[in-house]
């Protein structure tokens, strides 16, 4: 179950790397991609996964409190890092993201080889949940630590910008929708299902493969220590405490498979665009995503043993 969960999963990943790295795909490509991804095939696969399935009353709130619970934990064991250690403000909004933001598209492509639909339906509604929470948390992060001088009113803007980009955000607007089809108990039409299913079927390996191939490894030495700081927050800490949450809120079967592999996700190659936007450091953002993606494998290997 591990080998077939996961192996294809960072096949593509490396398949994606060789091709960036033989030019056989350059930026331009995966820019398109990550926008066809982003605002098209993924809240396409997710409406389809989550709104027919037809059953909204497997809707569990316990995954929703157990999932806000932890992150919540790492972003208060994380900000005390932070303070007490003395990392740079340049580099605390950059840090901080790494040890909560978690890749979407991994999880999606671990979670339907390993757990089917009926762990799709879950991650959708953890991630409803979860994206609002986390961006709340990055924003004001990287807005306290702000290396430029902070305004109220700047600070006002980003937080009005942020609250637009959530309420907009296409994979919650197609969980949310999703969810509310769901308990109309309809089925899609035919036609419009084949539909469905070949646009997931294209999802998953295209945003892989745009995953690889956007890598940056940054300035790796310059920034180990803190890169593998994160890693080890998002990959170790992040899922120990997920595992004690889950516990506590009596989270059990697929659901509580879905929040074990949600909790052992890489961080999110995001932070390193909300970084460039938010002066904090990108090489940083950059060498903790390839750090935690490598070493996903085996917190994800882990989790995979541990459920299996």
């Amino acid at each position: 179950m591990i080998l077939s969960s996961i192996f294809p999963v960072f096949a593509l990943i490396i398949a994606g790397r060789i091709l960036k790295k033989t030019e056989f795909i350059n930026d331009n490509f995966l820019s398109v991609s990550d926008k066809l991804l982003y605002f098209i095939f993924f809240p396409t696969m997710l409406f389809w996964k989550i709104g027919g399935s037809g059953n909204g009353s497997e809707f569990n709130i316990n995954i929703v409190w157990a999932t806000l619970s932890t992150i919540l934990f790492i972003f208060a064991v994380s900000t005390i890092f932070i303070i007490w250690f003395k990392v740079k403000n340049f580099d605390a909004g950059s840090f901080s993201q790494s040890c909560y933001r978690f890749n979407t598209y991994i999880g999606f492509a671990v979670i339907i080889n390993a757990l089917g639909e009926e762990g799709i339906r879950f991650f959708g509604i953890i991630i409803s949940f979860a994206i609002p929470i986390i961006n709340i948390l990055s924003i004001s992060l990287l807005s306290w630590f702000d290396g430029s001088s902070g305004s109220t009113l700047k600070i006002k803007k980003r937080v009005l910008k942020m609250a637009g980009s959530i309420l907009k955000n296409p994979l919650i607007i197609a969980c949310v929708s999703g969810l509310l089809f769901s308990n109309l108990n309809l089925q899609f039409p035919k036609p419009l299902d084949n539909l469905f299913e070949l646009v997931s079927t294209a999802s998953l390996p295209l945003a892989l493969i745009s995953i690889g191939g956007s890598f940056t490894s940054g300035k790796l030495k310059d920034y180990l220590n803190l890169s593998i700081i994160g890693s080890v927050f998002k990959l170790i800490f992040f899922p120990l405490s997920g595992l004690v949450f889950l516990h506590f809120f009596g989270v059990t079967g697929v659901a509580f498979k879905t929040c074990l592999i949600f909790f052992a996700l890489p961080t999110a190659t995001s932070i390193y665009v909300l970084s460039s936007q938010m002066n904090s450091n990108t090489d940083l953002a950059a060498s903790t995503i390839v750090l935690s993606t490598a070493f996903s494998f085996i917190s994800l290997s882990a989790v995979m043993l541990y459920i299996s």
